[in-house]
């Protein structure tokens, strides 16, 4: 039986000029890089936003009459698996950004909440050396 592999991407939908905000904040804070995007028949718009070679957050311009904010029910945040927290706490540290630190000492992890221009909650793990 065919399973889940992962998770392949999300989706922000939201006006142009929101989603200008989400793209630079999820390139200059979050580290993410802008990369292709397929043409799409419907005609819609927006940035693909990859970690490596996986494109994880898409980013859709809404049209007209589309650019309400979705129900999202009890979604709580998205977590990013990250490198380097030192760099990630500058980047929030100059931009002012608000973020909350969480140690898990078991699993050698400190994690970063924080949130979007969207409003969105965001959590970028780190792994510690536990040397």
């Amino acid at each position: 039986m065919a399973g889940v592999r992962g998770l392949d991407h999300v989706n922000l939908r939201a006006p142009a000029a929101l989603i200008e905000r989400l793209r630079r904040f999820y390139i200059d804070i979050v580290g993410l890089q802008e990369g292709p995007r397929p043409s799409f028949r419907s005609g819609s718009r927006g940035h693909w936003l990859y970690a490596g070679e996986q494109p994880l957050m898409h980013l859709s311009v809404a049209t007209d009459g589309d650019g309400a904010a979705q129900r999202t029910g009890w979604l709580s945040h998205v977590a990013f698996a990250c490198d380097d927290l030192a760099a990630a706490r500058a980047r929030l540290d100059v931009a002012q950004i608000a973020y909350e630190v969480n140690v898990v000492d078991a699993r050698g992890q400190v994690q970063l909440f924080l949130t979007d221009p969207a409003g969105v909650g965001v959590e970028l793990n780190f792994r510690v050396d536990k040397r």
